[in-house]
């Protein structure tokens, strides 16, 4: 039962679901890029350069089944050794926006957690004996070097 509640008490912290909460946040963001780029994006440049189809690009390696084939479903429907390289374009495209996505998201995280918290100045840890010249902690209510008394510090 020990290892159970261990379980438990892991699966419920918040570190934990806070992680799950954005991997399946980030699951259907992908699938929203991968549309977009698949039903959006892709078929203006398609149209742009002659009427093509990236998503059916691909280099037969068996060019005697694939002869005249245009469709990449099809060609994998004969079985031929195929390289799907417009999907391949597709599928980096989706990356590079996500990728992109994430570090603008991460950049105004960061950007929110520093204005967030200023910067004060650090208090000076020593200061300096006005009798003496010497360095002293700057707490010091008594000089270790010349041992005179100290007004208090500010």
């Amino acid at each position: 039962m020990g290892m159970i509640k261990e379980f438990r008490d892991f699966a419920v912290r918040g570190n934990v679901m806070d992680m799950a909460v954005g991997v399946i946040i980030g699951a259907a963001f992908g699938k929203i890029v991968t549309s977009m780029v698949s039903d959006i994006i892709m078929p203006p440049i398609g149209r742009l350069l002659g009427n093509i189809n990236f998503s059916d690009l691909f280099i037969s390696l068996d060019p005697e089944k694939t002869n005249g084939i245009e469709s990449l479903a099809k060609a994998r429907e004969t079985g031929a050794a195929i390289v799907a390289y417009g999907s391949f374009v597709n599928v980096v495209l989706d990356f590079s926006i996500v990728a992109f996505c994430v570090f603008l998201m991460v950049k105004s995280v960061n950007k929110l957690k520093n204005s967030a918290a200023p910067d004060k100045p650090a208090e000076a840890l020593t200061r300096n004996c006005p009798y003496c010249c010497m360095s002293i902690p700057s707490k010091a209510t008594r000089c270790g070097n010349c041992t005179s008394q100290l007004a208090e510090a500010k």
